[in-house]
């Protein structure tokens, strides 16, 4: 992997050559781990097979690897930076996303109905959710206030109440890394990108590293019945995670998530533009109580990705006044931030994107061709 253009450079972090790294790579003989360790890239596969065997060994230097050289990050060979893992999302942890999925519900879907009701919602509840801890007795009295308003939602229940929304995102391996295409349904006429980050979770329930996500969400799907979400979120190549995932180290901790600042860019083929940011610190539940909620009566042998949940709703009118943003086939989705990199996707539909072949069995089987199924005892 030695060598390095401008497009591979600027995926990687501002200060990639002092952080440490785990990622995926494409090679000849099959997927492999990648240490990535103050620059120098290692294969990581003749010492752990998997990521999971990686993370679970808890051994994080390159003893055992094979050293690639320099990285490079040549962007067509990484896949997505986890393997077994499940891959869990959270969802409406910030009080803007709160608003928009109320303003689904109320609009039961149709773009064309968002404006009115956003203006109503955010006049009333705006200021007041956004102030309001989740779970505690102001966030009870806010409830109270809204039901006799008869501004309640569902959403607005994992927004403020006790329990955090969290579902699975994507199945085992489905996930697809940088420059992959990224799939929306071909019925759906709302959708967005979700930018966020994810944390990589052992099964221990010790979070390891961080990295950025693309948590695709339809809009009009789940708007019409939030009995829909599994539709909405769970398509073909609907889930982008990448470049790679910093561990967590003394120069990169869970506070350097907790202040993150994330950016958000789409360019499409029609020319328009749409860009935006969003701050972690302005995210309604921490980080780690997230994952405790995750782990809650439930275990994770091979560990789990977990989406923290994204600020940012783009509402912009892309086309007609009123009808607010939807995608269109060959946006080019760019989601970054200083510390983790840039994870960058083009908008395709689940249909026309590259099919999902590669699962559990396959993996089994290449592993066993390859000799190194005994590594992972």
């Amino acid at each position: 992997m030695a060598g390095e253009n401008d497009a591979s450079a600027s995926a990687l972090p501002v200060d990639w050559q002092d952080g440490v790294f785990v990622g995926r790579i494409a090679t000849d003989a099959g997927p492999s781990p990648v240490l990535v360790v103050r620059g120098e890239a290692f294969d990581m596969s003749a010492r752990a097979p998997t990521v999971v065997d990686l993370v679970e060994s808890g051994d994080f230097s390159a003893s055992g690897g094979v050293s690639l050289g320099a990285f490079g990050a040549d962007l067509s060979r990484l896949l997505a930076p986890v393997d077994l893992q499940c891959v869990k999302a959270c969802g409406v942890t910030f009080a803007l996303s709160a608003i928009e999925r109320v303003i689904e519900e109320r609009a039961r879907g149709d773009s064309s109905a968002a404006a009115d009701i956003r203006a109503r919602l955010e006049s009333r509840v705006g200021g007041s959710i956004r102030a309001v801890v989740p779970g505690t007795p102001e966030a009870a009295e806010l409830k109270r206030a809204l039901i006799e308003d008869g501004l309640w939602s569902q959403y607005l229940e994992v927004a403020i109440g006790p329990d955090a929304e969290v579902f699975t995102k994507a199945p085992v391996l489905s996930s697809v890394g940088p420059d992959a295409e990224i799939g929306i349904r071909s019925d759906s006429t709302w959708n967005n990108p979700e930018p966020e980050i994810a944390l990589l979770v052992d099964s221990r329930g010790k979070a390891v590293g961080a990295t950025l996500g693309n948590d695709v969400n339809l809009r009009d799907f789940e708007g019409r019945s939030a009995l829909l979400l599994g539709k909405a979120k769970d398509n073909n190549a609907s889930c982008a995670l990448g470049p790679l995932v910093r561990l967590f180290d003394a120069g990169f901790t869970i506070d350097d998530v907790r202040r993150a600042e994330v950016r958000l860019r789409i360019e499409g083929e029609d020319g328009y533009v749409l860009e935006g940011t969003s701050s972690m610190s302005q995210i309604s539940r921490d980080p780690l109580d997230l994952v405790r909620q995750t782990l809650s009566e439930h275990q994770y042998p091979d560990g789990f990705a977990l989406f923290l949940g994204t600020l940012f709703a783009p509402v912009q009118d892309r086309d007609e006044p009123g009808r607010g943003f939807t995608h269109k086939i060959g946006d080019r989705v760019t989601i970054a931030s200083d510390r983790l990199g840039r994870l960058t996707n083009r908008v395709v539909t689940s249909r026309d994107a590259a099919p999902w072949d590669f699962g559990i069995r396959a993996l089994i089987a290449n592993l066993a061709g390859r000799g190194l199924l005994e590594t992972s005892k």
